[in-house]
């Protein structure tokens, strides 16, 4: 496929691509959690007050990725299984799973990750799950008071790693530039070293730029149409991008700056979540909502980048 007058060029390694793909699937039957769910129970409740758990928290992440596929009490059936199979000793009833995961976000796991080329961007997922052709065919005479759920994530665009998810009902949470300050502020106190960060026209911001120079990362940020360089307005940092890229005009400045590399770091990992778990939400409060955008994205990450680094240590041992 040309683009710009170049040959796309596919470098990936076919053979190796395909079996981080199968390496996924073991996620899904991962029973890590056996082997440590006394030791585990144990450590959660070390001087909790009140009723101790009863399940560790590794089999609840466990139940939580079946979640995209089942319902609570498909997932009591599951445990139910596993415990006649001798596999755990004690499985809990569906309201003991749904009160576990309901709101369960899990902070992606950022460890040994140091460096980092960061690209931030949202999407929506839907809220309500009438079917395309009723829709089409009668109308939905709802549809201006429904809302999306939207979705944003900031990851590294080399390696797809998830650094930060932010996940609220549209018009009720934090803008896409507000969440990439967030999520670029914590990667620096978790001493992630951010050396580029990629955004669209919608993170063209004095305060974005201010960041960038704050931290010392390289802004490769799309600017906007109708961007003034005037002396007196805006962020000093932002007025000379601004420059270079009115100078350089949008073409020149992507192919050096390599701007179509915060495709696959963000709008590759939405296409990927929405392929393995569908857009439509079935949740109904917007706390659950807003769990269930957050878990779907955790979950890609978590299966992901475990699967890479399974991958690692086979090639590597």
């Amino acid at each position: 496929m040309a683009r710009w007058g170049r040959l796309y060029r596919d470098r990936r390694d076919w053979k190796e691509y395909n079996e981080e793909l199968v390496i996924r699937g073991t996620f899904f039957l991962d029973l890590d959690f056996v082997s440590q769910w006394n030791s585990e129970l144990r450590k959660m409740n070390h001087g909790k007050r009140g009723s101790p758990y009863l399940f560790p928290g590794s089999f609840m992440k466990f139940m939580l990725i079946w979640k995209q596929f089942l319902d609570y009490r498909a997932l009591e059936g599951m445990a139910r299984s596993l415990v006649n199979m001798r596999i755990i000793p004690d499985y809990g009833d569906y309201t003991t799973i749904w009160h576990r995961i309901h709101d369960m976000k899990p902070a992606p796991d950022i460890s040994g990750l140091k460096y980092a080329d960061l690209g931030t961007d949202g999407t929506g997922m839907k809220t309500n799950n009438a079917g395309t052709y009723r829709i089409m065919k009668y109308g939905d005479p709802d549809a201006h008071k429904r809302k999306h759920l939207v979705v944003i994530i900031t990851a590294d665009v080399r390696t797809k790693k998830i650094i930060g998810i932010e996940s609220h009902v549209e018009g009720s949470g934090p803008s896409e530039p507000e969440t990439a300050g967030k999520h670029l502020r914590d990667a620096i106190m978790n001493g992630i070293n951010v050396r580029e960060f990629y955004g669209d026209g919608a993170f063209d911001t004095n305060d974005l730029f201010g960041i960038m120079h704050e931290i010392n990362a390289k802004p490769v940020i799309k600017i906007r149409k109708n961007a003034s360089t005037d002396h007196y307005k805006g962020n000093k940092y932002r007025r000379k991008e601004i420059r270079e890229y009115q100078k350089k005009g949008y073409r020149t400045w992507a192919e050096e700056n390599h701007y179509g590399m915060r495709w696959p770091g963000t709008e590759g990992i939405f296409s990927a979540v929405k392929r393995k778990f569908g857009e439509n939400c079935v949740s109904r409060s917007a706390r659950g909502l807003e769990a269930e955008g957050y878990q779907r994205l955790w979950i890609y990450d978590y299966i992901n980048n475990g699967a890479k680094e399974a991958l690692r240590i086979k090639n590597t041992g």
